[in-house]
């Protein structure tokens, strides 16, 4: 539900008409421009739900707080469980069993290699939004990570194929921050740029990544303007993605703000999403996991280490904001903010699984990196929060990235739109999937989806729907209460009806059997109902069940997945 109710659009209202008379003359350019309404985009990487002072972090987030206040927070927004499924579910509106991620590259089971839907890149069974507003009068662009290309030197796969007209991109899913390109893993042959489908051989020496995807995003807007074209802005920062690193001048912006450990911080974090309404008074602070040691049962060289790395992922999400904040002077001193449409919104829960766990990177990392604790977060150093922190980051919810626990695939995120004064303060609690921004986009842009075909090859139509009619009040609900949201990626899997959710997982995370929760009363999934309510349970397995049989989805044949962690309590 939402906190205000009343909607009247009438600046939408307007829009239409004058769209509408339009059609009776011939559209120039400039009358495009004027009419149909910008698009920024903003992603951020590995961002939990409660990292943003307006959904109650301690982290300084001036510029997206005062955007999520002028429009509506979302609170029920869903993404897939890791970063490149949520992508092509963003871009295509399409979900990841279709698109080409059923499940992350690299990561296939024996029984998914080579099955439809898990290519382990963006497929051509879909079209881009970008590529539809494209070929409808939009100038498109995009900066910052990518993540839909593998192997990453497929040129087919470049935001320049798939819409975007111009385009500065990592391609793979993570690098240093710095000039040095630092690669992510050691089997990585090295991290790949491209810039408007040409490789980038080498970055400029003060090539920070926030930094350098926002100037360029500016210098795309500036030329939309002199195109005289709308335009979508895509920026898809690598923030706050490990290894955490942030510029010198920044690094001690936090200092000695989380000596007092994780506990502590949690604790915090619960009274302030309750103080700004977006969790209920009722909720206590989840207990720490199995795989979290108390704050005060490590070593005095540990605290300082894990307060440190806190430190600098707060860093990085402040110079995101600080960014965001550029960007958005930089539209309001050209004229352009008023009819420019932000829609903010991370790639899914925080990262708290074990990296150093993947193939060889904590032998790797320990040889070839200094993380001493004065060099933690610059570039030579390669760090992560870890499940710690990562728990504090995804409050109230279980879990983080990897999850389809409402820690891994709840996200904070908010729409701002300066003609829709009527929607600041709102706060919403209606279920929004990222399937639905690329039908919601293209029906602002007034452009037709394709359906089930474009340019002479079948596609998939889009999943999503479009937001607008519960936006302009003509629907009280995004979705109907009894419609079935369902996940699964390696293995692990989730069912969401109206306030029940059933969720699978594999030991130690789960027991191998389906887990019942009443997300009204207890969204930190603490209390198993599964027992208590057979006929539920029942229920929303054969929502899966139908969910999986419709989508094709392949389940492991064996365990699969990244950043299990390894170093588990024992009870």
């Amino acid at each position: 539900m939402l906190k205000r109710t009343h909607f009247p659009y009438k600046n939408f209202v307007i829009i239409i008409m004058a769209l509408a008379w339009m059609g009776c003359r011939e559209k120039t350019s400039e009358d495009i421009a004027q009419i149909r309404p910008n698009i920024v985009l903003i992603l951020a990487d590995d961002l939990g739900f409660t990292d943003l002072g307006c959904f109650g972090s301690e982290i300084r987030t001036p510029n997206l707080d005062q955007l999520a206040m002028s429009g509506i927070r979302n609170t029920a927004f869903y993404t897939a469980p890791t970063c490149s499924p949520t992508r092509a579910m963003l871009l295509s509106g399409v979900d990841n069993h279709r698109n080409g991620y059923g499940t992350m590259e690299g990561d296939w089971a024996p029984n998914q290699l080579g099955v439809r839907g898990y290519e382990g890149y963006l497929n051509f069974d879909v079209v881009t939004f970008p590529k539809l507003l494209q070929a409808n009068g939009y100038h498109t662009a995009m900066a910052g990570k990518w993540h839909q290309a593998l192997p990453p030197t497929d040129t087919r796969l470049w935001p320049d194929q798939r819409g975007f007209d111009r385009s500065f991109s990592l391609l793979q899913g993570g690098a240093g921050h710095f000039s040095d390109q630092q690669k992510l893993f050691s089997f990585f042959e090295r991290s790949w740029y491209q810039e408007d489908g040409a490789i980038v051989e080498k970055l400029p020496e003060s090539f920070y990544s926030t930094d350098y995807y926002t100037d360029k995003a500016i210098t795309y807007v500036d030329e939309s303007r002199s195109l005289k074209k709308p335009f979508l802005l895509y920026l898809a920062y690598t923030a706050p993605h490990w290894p955490l690193q942030v510029p010198d001048k920044f690094i001690d912006l936090y200092k000695g703000r989380y000596d007092a450990g994780y506990e502590v911080l949690a604790e915090e974090r619960m009274k302030n999403a309750k103080k700004l309404g977006l969790i209920s008074e009722h909720l206590r602070t989840p207990p720490l996991s199995k795989n979290v040691k108390p704050w005060n049962d490590l070593t005095n060289e540990e605290q300082k280490k894990s307060a440190r790395i806190m430190e600098v992922y707060a860093a990085m999400i402040e110079r995101l904001d600080a960014n965001v904040g550029k960007l958005v002077a930089h539209l309001k001193s050209t004229g352009q903010y008023e009819n420019t449409l932000i829609i903010f919104m991370a790639d899914n829960g925080a990262e708290g699984n074990s990296v150093a766990s993947i193939v060889d990177t904590g032998k790797w990392v320990a040889e070839n990196f200094d993380n001493s604790l004065g060099n933690i977060g610059r570039k030579d150093s390669y760090v992560y929060t870890g499940p710690s922190w990562a728990q504090v980051s995804s409050l109230p919810f279980k879990w983080y990235k990897s999850f389809s626990t409402e820690g891994g695939v709840r996200c904070p995120s908010f729409i701002s739109f300066p003609k829709w004064k009527e929607n600041a303060g709102i706060i919403n609690t209606n279920f929004i999937s990222v399937k639905d921004i690329a039908p919601t986009i293209l029906d602002l842009a007034g452009v037709k989806p394709p359906g089930d075909e474009f340019q002479g090859r079948k596609i998939y139509p889009i999943d999503g729907i479009s937001l607008l009619p519960w936006l302009e009040g003509k629907e009280t609900s995004v979705r109907k209460s009894n419609e079935a949201q369902c996940w699964e990626l390696y293995g692990r899997r989730g069912v969401l009806k109206g306030d029940w959710k059933a969720e699978f997982y594999q030991k130690p995370h789960g027991n191998n059997r389906w887990e019942l929760y009443n997300l009204k009363n207890d969204p930190s999934e603490l209390n198993d109902l599964a027992n208590d309510f057979p006929e539920k349970i029942k229920e929303l397995m054969a929502d899966w069940n139908a969910y999986a049989l419709e989508y094709d989805v392949v389940l492991p044949s064996e365990r699969v997945g990244y950043g299990d962690d390894d170093y588990w309590r024992q009870e």
